[in-house]
């Protein structure tokens, strides 16, 4: 599998979904959108298995994709 996170082929960069429970692919790893008293968070695992919580400026700033890309 890929680690590498692609945008779309339009060439636009699309934005993050907004919806409770939506899931994206950033460096290879899902992120789960979850609200809580202090706003949205993507939170997921990193490469060790450790859980890892970002805002939706920081999964910009790393890159993701609504799919997961296969090796």
């Amino acid at each position: 599998m890929s680690t590498e996170t692609v945008r779309n082929d339009t060439g636009s960069t699309p934005t993050l979904p907004t919806a409770p429970c939506s899931v994206v692919w950033s460096q290879g790893h899902a992120f789960v959108l979850e609200y809580t008293g202090g706003g949205a968070h993507w939170v997921g695992f990193d490469a060790f298995g450790r859980p890892r919580s970002m805002t939706p400026a920081a999964l910009e700033r790393q890159g993701w994709s609504t799919h997961r890309l296969a090796s």
